[in-house]
């Protein structure tokens, strides 16, 4: 199984997260994204979006960082990480869409600003990003994880672009419950953290 990833994309920060979380033997393959390696033909052949992660399990290639989380889940027949039941396993879905939607264009967005200069509207996008964060910490007032009573994929799509949602400029010392959901989640068994954007690398 091999994973091909950039140390800096939190889309590929979950796909990490997640293999390692279920322990799961894997081999990291970094692509150099500023070196344009993405959009090689190589590359493209995988994924003709161009985008990292791509999981390459023995020849069955899947792209997208919530798709290989479904993927993973279901290889490893977990379904303690992906419910089965109609009920949850549209919750966890729900919060699928909410990290390729809300947060995407949110905190993920303000972080693309700053670190790699992305041409965004950084009061427009930190703006959405505390939109989400409010209603995210409504939700994790009265729960530990997102779906549920134990951790499911949900909470590892939404975990990494949050987590680093200062390096945008998007402040979250006024969110106690999303903090504590941080932390809880840092504290699972066979967490990897997010690595920090190097000092100099970020515009912010």
């Amino acid at each position: 199984m091999k994973l091909y990833h950039h140390p800096l994309s939190g889309h590929a920060h979950r796909a990490r997260l997640f293999v390692s979380l279920l322990g799961l033997p894997h081999e990291l393959v970094e692509v150099d994204l500023k070196a344009g390696a993405h959009k090689t033909p190589e590359f493209l052949a995988l994924n003709p979006f161009g985008q990292v992660p791509v999981l390459d399990d023995d020849g069955v290639v899947v792209s997208d960082s919530n798709a290989i989380l479904v993927y993973l889940a279901k290889k490893a027949g977990r379904s303690d990480w992906l419910p089965e039941d109609a009920r949850n396993a549209a919750a966890v879905q729900r919060w699928l869409s909410v990290a390729a939607g809300e947060v995407a264009y949110g905190p993920a967005a303000a972080r693309l600003v700053t670190v790699f200069g992305a041409g965004f509207n950084p009061d427009e996008v930190i703006g959405r990003a505390h939109t989400l964060l409010k209603r995210l910490d409504s939700h994790l007032s009265g729960c530990d994880w997102l779906v549920g009573v134990q951790p499911t994929i949900a909470d590892v799509a939404i975990y990494s672009y949050v987590a680093r949602a200062p390096e945008g400029n998007v402040d979250l010392s006024g969110y106690p419950a999303v903090n504590a959901f941080l932390r809880r989640v840092e504290a699972l068994p066979g967490f990897v953290p997010f690595a920090q954007t190097p000092a100099g690398l970020s515009a912010a």
